[in-house]
């Protein structure tokens, strides 16, 4: 591992696949621009609509997010992570899938999110994510980088169940991925706790690419794309109200300073 320099992307989606994806590629551009060799996409970057558009949609969606993935990773020759997009199944519903891709275009790990958001908030919103998608069933994946460090995957509502991320850091994970389309309501009080937490209590760098704004309807997201260091320190923040990009270093030395100074991951009693 390296350093280099990480960008969290964020967006405002909308109904609209080709507007998102134009969209991206500018902020992608950006990112590359400022040096990141490591960028990551918001959860639903390329569609934020009615569940009903979405599915009726969904093939068309995931077709092109992915091939907009890999065309952005070999054009920049950046790997690059596309934070959550619906893929069909055969059911009528659809898995939230984050890909992560190399330089090259080749597909390096995918998870399929496992946590769905079905909350009655006190704002009067109602969420039923799983009214369209299926829980994913499997743990998520560690890709080894040499170069990018140990890259542990996860999605939005995935960021409060720290059973998670500990997993991970068993794993070896040394950076996080945490794309996600927050809510205004539930981010203005947790999102950047639940992000330090995580990168605090497993000791590793958090990457989290967001969504902000108003998307259609009643769908308003938080913002705040951020990178969090292993001390828990917020070295970039997109700030909450357009988009934009978030960019820090990810250094090795500084996780090896942070995990020597305060070695809980080593004190371990319940495993």
């Amino acid at each position: 591992m390296k350093p280099y320099l990480a960008a969290a992307i964020q967006m405002t989606s909308v109904p609209d696949l080709e507007k998102n994806l134009i969209q991206a590629e500018e902020l992608i551009d950006l990112a590359v621009r400022r040096g990141a060799e490591l960028v990551s996409l918001p959860e639903n970057f390329s569609f934020m609509g009615e569940e009903k558009d979405k599915i009726a949609q969904a093939e068309a969606i995931a077709q092109k997010s992915e091939k907009f993935l890999k065309t952005m990773a070999q054009r920049f020759q950046i790997t690059i992570l596309g934070g959550g997009f619906p893929v069909p199944l055969d059911n009528g519903r659809v898995y939230n899938t984050a890909l992560l891709i190399d330089p090259n275009g080749v597909e390096l790990a995918c998870y399929q999110k496992v946590h769905l958001f079905d909350v009655d908030l006190p704002d009067g919103n109602t969420y039923r994510e799983s009214s369209t998608v299926m829980a994913g069933t499997r743990i998520p994946p560690i890709y080894p980088s040499k170069e990018l460090g140990n890259l542990g995957l996860s999605v939005c509502y995935d960021v409060r169940f720290p059973e998670l991320y500990r997993h991970l850091s068993q794993m070896g994970a040394e950076v996080i991925f945490v794309p996600a389309a927050f809510t205004a309501y539930t981010g203005k009080d947790h999102w950047q706790v639940l992000l330090q937490a995580r990168a605090i209590e497993n000791t590793c760098y958090i990457i989290a690419p967001a969504q902000t704004g108003r998307h259609y309807a009643m769908r308003h997201s938080h913002g705040h794309a951020m990178i969090v260091d292993p001390w828990g320190v917020i070295l970039a923040d997109a700030g909450g109200d357009r988009p934009g990009v978030a960019v820090a270093e990810i250094d090795p030395q500084r996780l090896e300073q942070v995990r020597r100074q305060m070695p809980s991951l080593q004190h371990r009693v319940f495993i």
